[in-house]
């Protein structure tokens, strides 16, 4: 429970965690964002880290001075690439046998499900449109793996996705991350940044499973 707690208190903070672990360790922090990054985005049973929130959060810092955006961006560009890298081959290793897993404490079935069906229904494409989608964006490279997507193809879809996800929402932290007003309601934002995305995946399951059963 106290690991729950901790990670929680990280993910609704992480401005102030990251803050103070500039402050203490200095450029240490890029290895530490490089790590948790590729954590996320490489390893299928750790889909709750904040990915999306903690490359604003950056990006803010990068905006105040705290951090280089010329080093950040193209090191975490490589960390969210490798990490989807290392997802997939574990996926592409494992094969078949995954979709025999239960739901348990290191495995999401819900979330894998999820995943699976927006990948069969938008294929390539996916890989890409996954990486805003929290959970999800763990699971699409280890469910393109698991499907047997050519090495090729995917990183081509890899390298696409990563470079706009990082990118991008480093970019707009840098820009409007040090807003007042964004730096006030920063928990509002990250529960938003986690949920909203999460939801619009749950409505185009829902909807999907729907029309299959109406087939």
């Amino acid at each position: 429970m106290d690991i729950i707690t901790t990670l929680l208190d990280f993910i609704l903070h992480v401005d102030q965690h990251l803050e103070l672990f500039v402050q203490n360790y200095g450029v240490w922090v890029y290895a530490l964002l490089f790590a948790i990054l590729f954590i996320e985005t490489g390893v299928v049973v750790m889909p709750f880290l904040p990915g999306d929130s903690l490359l604003f959060v950056a990006g803010a810092m990068c905006g105040i001075g705290l951090m280089d955006y010329a080093v950040l961006v193209p090191l975490l560009f490589v960390a969210a690439v490798l990490g989807n890298q290392s997802n997939y081959a574990i996926g592409r290793a494992i094969g078949q046998r995954v979709f025999q897993w239960e739901d348990s404490r290191w495995f999401n079935r819900r979330a894998f499900d999820q995943a699976h069906a927006f990948y069969e229904k938008y294929g390539g494409i996916a890989i890409v449109a996954a990486r805003f989608m929290p959970f999800v964006r763990t699971f699409a490279p280890f469910v393109a793996g698991v499907a047997q997507m050519t090495r090729r193809k995917f990183t081509f879809f890899d390298v696409a996705g990563g470079a706009l996800w990082v990118g991008g929402i480093v970019t707009v932290g840098y820009f409007f991350g040090n807003i007042p007003w964004v730096k006030t309601h920063l928990d509002k934002i990250i529960w938003a940044m986690i949920f909203v995305p999460g939801l619009l995946v749950l409505l185009g399951s829902w909807r999907a499973r729907r029309r299959a059963d109406a087939a």
